[in-house]
């Protein structure tokens, strides 16, 4: 639980999860594309938010890619939490709009093509 909680306490890790509630499953260029941080900072957000139990992944060719560990029960009433306080946030809109364009690329075309 405390594992959870800190993983929760950054910023950017809270977008992770609410990007993740959105959609899916996201690939980490996806994820750095959203947050505007550098490779190896949005793989430690990732890394510290999969050994807290909250993300899976999957590796396909030399795409990572993330998504909620919803088969389990115990994180459903949190993650109930976070949909319910984002939908209530004022700010909620940029964060929209930045991340329908990082993941519109996922959507169309695959990771690792931006055309």
């Amino acid at each position: 639980m405390i594992s959870i909680l800190k993983a929760l306490s950054d910023r950017n890790r809270l977008k992770i999860i609410l990007a993740l509630i959105l959609y899916p499953e996201l690939c980490a260029c996806r994820i750095i594309e959203l947050l505007q941080v550098t490779g190896a900072t949005a793989s430690r957000h990732l890394d510290i938010l999969f050994h807290s139990g909250l993300l899976d992944r999957r590796k396909e060719g030399r795409w990572v890619y993330y998504r909620l560990k919803t088969q389990e029960k115990k994180l459903e009433p949190l993650i109930n939490w976070i949909k319910n306080e984002f939908s209530k946030s004022k700010n909620n809109k940029e964060f929209l709009a930045d991340l329908k364009k990082a993941a519109a690329y996922n959507l169309k075309t695959g990771c690792g093509n931006k055309s």
